[in-house]
């Protein structure tokens, strides 16, 4: 019988590494270990067969005992809805990942499979696709401090005996999709509004996103860049167009991007004054602003040959 794969999750206790966690469950070849700081994992996830450690990527005296005996590592961890993300996200993410990785090179462990996504890369096309490299100059401090964490990864890999593994997502549709939920919502209440000007986005469904993950989890020889996203091609105000109607909600509002960024900004006010999550930042609306596609190529290769949905209209029975 082959020996399971002892599989690290940090930030289980958010959206999409809870999702992941969830998923795995089913998969007998993987040992689940679950790590999180404040905010508990799903009761569902305390499982007997699921170990859960809580561990501080700021304190890298907490993550020995946490990655002892791990072989891949699969990085979510991190801050969103919290104000002013661009003050903070240059420690949270970067310095954090480096901790992280540090230790895990110490525990040997043999894969690190960092959540990453096209927008690292500066604005991409579907005719000029991000292709993997990491010379981008991106605009928002969430794919600035994200791109500085690839960088770091492939540079210790050079030297050490791990596989580099980024996998940049595109955008993840589908319930249960914590940033899809809060447009929902907001879509709602008649409060849902964007641009004018035609973004164009990769969009990936929830479970071709899970199946991706989990092949670069379980199969050998997983190491480099993928871009992970389906074959529509798409703007970001095509996709709200199809899915408010679907939500049985009025379509958005077309609104100046200036006007967008004062409601942002006002979200940040109230959420600082009391100490609430905001909703949106204006750093979120420099990273939507942004268009973004990845070439899919070496996930379909290796990761994800066949698609559960090619596009997201293929898919709107999963709103």
């Amino acid at each position: 019988m082959t020996k399971p794969i002892i599989v690290l999750i940090t930030g289980a206790a958010g959206n999409l590494g809870g999702l992941l966690a969830k998923h795995l469950k089913q998969n007998e070849s993987v040992n689940l270990n679950l790590m999180f700081h404040k905010k508990d994992v799903a009761q569902e996830l305390k499982d007997s067969k699921i170990n859960v450690i809580r561990a501080d990527l700021s304190k890298k005296e907490t993550l020995y005992p946490a990655l002892k005996n791990i072989d891949v590592i699969v990085h979510f961890a991190g801050i969103l809805f919290k104000p002013n993300p661009e003050k903070f996200l240059p420690v949270t993410n970067t310095e954090y990942f480096r901790n992280l990785v540090d230790v895990a090179i110490e525990q040997n462990v043999k894969r690190i499979i960092l959540c990453s996504f096209p927008h690292v890369e500066g604005e991409t096309f579907p005719d000029k696709p991000a292709t993997g490299k990491l010379d981008g100059k991106p605009t928002s401090a969430h794919a600035r401090t994200r791109l500085e964490e690839e960088k770091y990864i492939f540079l210790k890999a050079e030297n050490n005996s791990f596989e580099a593994v980024s996998l940049r997502l595109g955008m993840v549709y589908g319930r249960g999709i914590l940033m899809m939920d809060v447009a929902k919502l907001l879509a709602k209440y008649w409060l849902l509004g964007i641009w004018k000007k035609p973004t164009w986005v990769h969009f990936i469904s929830k479970i071709d996103f899970l199946n991706a993950f989990e092949s670069a989890i379980v199969k050998p020889n997983i190491k480099g860049i993928y871009h992970i996203g389906d074959d529509g091609v798409q703007t970001l105000q095509d996709y709200f167009e199809v899915a408010c109607p679907q939500w049985h909600h009025k379509k958005p509002w077309l609104m100046p991007l200036g006007l967008i960024m004062t409601f942002a900004h006002c979200c940040e006010i109230y959420s600082s004054i009391f100490k609430t999550r905001s909703l949106l930042t204006r750093d979120f609306i420099k990273i939507g602003y942004v268009s973004y596609y990845g070439d899919t190529k070496r996930m379909k290769e290796d990761l994800l040959p066949e698609l559960k949905y090619k596009t997201f209209k293929e898919g709107l029975e999963t709103l």
